[in-house]
């Protein structure tokens, strides 16, 4: 392309030469190549197309006047600057020929008819081959090859036809075109550039001068327009001022439109229940996970138990031994003189004697309160039938209680250590507690109480000691043997801060635990209930209890004043001798002055003795028979 810059167009190459398409004509036809593709040719320059004198241009100045109906001998009109140019034309549809049809003006004579069988620029209408002489000339205005206009002939107009002026009148000016032809075919008004094909150009009709009347326009029947409808081309130019091609308007066909829409609810639904599905079985799945991590099954968690069984045991098993000394344990809650405590006993006879601690009925005073509790959940007021400090004994009765069933009393003297017992008590107030455990020591000398400060308070026991757990509350509670047999009673625990006390002070069991031997306890019991008072066995003398060394040391005179050797009494009798030390009791050594009345405190009035002492470096035996006080 010479990018628009017009130059002389010839039919050969010239400086500013430009190259147009030309539709193919077939084989060997003007314009072509050998595979009759379109090739490029280029437009006419001067030379190519030589003005005639008249001023007419191109095929139609070389043709003969008066061949389509001119006035013959009449002069041909020369090209002034109103000439018209051939607007709006379309291709023959069997020569392949292509025409820019349009409106021109002659100046001088009425505008030539065209020649029968011509083509009509304006409808397209086909008809005889062109003149003989002028097939392939070119328009005068595109270079388009098609049949050569005759000369002096005017290309007929697109519209009605209208009566030919007389010769020598002047024809009416005809509208000028909206733009000026194109000589190089530059799209969009020319023909399609190599670089793809455009649908065929379609200028505008031309716009009749002013005042000037237009007619119907010519009635075309549908048969005719079908018959000259051009072939469809796929290389049809583009014309931008034809109205857009508008297909009718179809109606969507209901039934497809809802199977469609069917079709997309039916979707919807599958893919909504899909995604509920995954939901639902994404939770139960982890619900069922849960499940089986934390009980390892679907369902309730049952673990496997045992059957029921038979309720008996046998007799010398610890729930054997619970079971027959339950019901005839009790437990006491005392109150008066402004304090108040609970502790355990248990049944001495059917006729509603209980044994138990002096320190557990010690705050009912003379008109306390004494509450027994059984077993079974009744309960029953009881009286003070006798106590005895010395011995940290005492015996209360109920009265209009039926159907007690006593425990059965043991021998302390046969229980070894190592063997098993069974403590039964109400530790904190938690009634029908069972500890078991086993006999620790024997005849271990404790002493208890003493809150008074001159020591009448005190107690002097030659304890069994257990590691059976014993709590504050367990105070005057059983301690059975391997056969639920009653060999102490439980009285003391040493607590943790080294102290003993008969409640422990509230600590709790450390396991060491002390009962009174049941030997002792029986013989105190028997004359509680028969006198209310018990009996002590006495050697008469008195002891220095601020002695530090071995054995128990007869003081330098008495408590009261009197002579540290009772007078007549059994220790005057065997010559003992104030300052003289005990070591040993029966052959089994004495520590103490306190072990010294431990010892003796485990026997009888009555009881013979054999004591072991030292004077002046000297160690001698006395035998003598205990004599008997008062108890308080």
């Amino acid at each position: 392309m010479n990018e628009g810059k017009p130059g002389t167009p010839g039919a050969s190459e010239g400086p500013d030469g430009d190259f147009e398409l030309a539709r193919p004509n077939g084989t060997g036809s003007p314009g072509t190549g050998p595979d009759g593709d379109y090739e490029l040719r280029r437009p006419l320059d001067a030379a190519a197309a030589p003005s005639s004198k008249d001023g007419t241009s191109g095929a139609g100045a070389a043709a003969g006047p008066g061949l389509l109906g001119g006035t013959p001998g009449a002069e041909p009109t020369p090209a002034g600057p109103d000439a018209g140019t051939t607007i709006g034309g379309t291709r023959p549809a069997d020569t392949g020929a292509e025409h820019i049809t349009g409106v021109e003006t002659v100046e001088h004579g009425a505008p030539a008819a065209p020649v029968p069988g011509a083509e009509s620029p304006v409808s397209g209408r086909s008809g005889p081959a062109p003149v003989p002489g002028a097939p392939g000339a070119e328009s005068p205005v595109s270079g388009r090859s098609g049949p050569a206009p005759v000369p002096g002939a005017e290309a007929p107009v697109s519209g009605p036809t209208h009566p030919a002026p007389a010769h020598g009148a002047h024809a009416p000016a005809r509208p000028r075109p909206l733009h000026d032809p194109d000589p190089y075919s530059t799209p969009p008004y020319g023909e399609p550039g190599p670089w793809a094909p455009a649908p065929p150009v379609q200028h505008p009709a031309a716009t009749p001068a002013h005042g000037v009347a237009v007619g119907a326009p010519e009635a075309v029947s549908a048969a005719a327009v079908a018959q000259e409808a051009p072939a469809a081309d796929p290389w049809a130019r583009y014309d931008p001022w034809a109205a857009p091609a508008v297909a009718p308007l179809q109606q969507a066909d209901p039934v497809e439109e809802d199977v469609k829409r069917r079709r997309g609810r039916r979707r919807r639904t599958l893919i909504g229940g899909a995604l509920i599905i995954a939901l639902v079985s994404g939770v139960a799945g982890g619900v069922v996970g849960v499940q089986l991590e934390r009980s390892g099954g679907i369902g309730a968690v049952e673990l496997p138990q045992a059957g029921v069984e038979a309720p008996d045991r046998d007799p010398d098993s610890v729930a054997g031994i619970a079971a027959q000394a339950l019901p005839s344990v009790v437990t006491l809650h005392v109150s008066g003189g402004g304090r108040a405590g609970t502790g355990t006993g248990f049944v001495l006879d059917d006729r509603g004697h209980i044994l138990t601690n002096d320190h557990v009925v010690g705050p009912a005073g003379e008109n306390g309160d004494i509450t027994v509790t059984f077993h079974s959940g009744d309960t029953a007021e009881a009286t003070v039938v006798g106590r005895d400090s010395g011995y940290d004994l005492a015996v209360v009765r109920v009265k209009g209680v039926r159907g007690l069933t006593p425990l059965p009393l043991g021998n302390s003297d046969n229980v070894q250590v190592g063997d098993p017992v069974v403590a039964i008590g109400a530790p904190f107030d938690l009634a029908g507690t069972v500890t078991s455990g086993i006999i620790s020591a024997r005849e271990r000398p404790i002493t208890a109480g003493g809150e008074k400060g001159d020591g009448s308070d005190v107690s002097y026991v030659d304890a069994l000691q257990t590691d059976a757990p014993i709590n504050p509350g367990n105070s005057g509670g059983p301690l059975l043997d391997g056969k639920g047999r009653v060999i102490g009673i439980n009285s003391a625990i040493r607590s943790a801060d080294g102290g003993l006390d008969p409640e422990g002070g509230q600590s709790g069991s450390i396991g060491l635990g002390f009962a009174i031997p049941i030997n002792q306890g029986k013989r105190v019991a028997e004359e509680l209930i028969e006198t209310g008072k018990a009996t002590h066995p006495v050697i008469g003398i008195t002891l220095d209890m601020e002695y530090s060394g071995d054995g128990a040391r007869v003081a330098a005179e008495g408590s009261d004043g009197g002579p540290p050797v009772s007078t007549g009494g059994p220790g005057a009798k065997a010559g003992i001798r104030p300052g003289d030390v005990i070591t040993e009791v029966d052959g089994r050594p004495v520590h103490s002055g306190e072990e010294l009345i431990v010892k003796t405190r485990a026997h009888r009035p009555g009881d013979r003795l054999e004591l072991t002492l030292e004077r002046d470096g000297e160690e001698r035996t006395v035998s003598l028979v205990l004599g008997s006080s008062g108890g308080g």
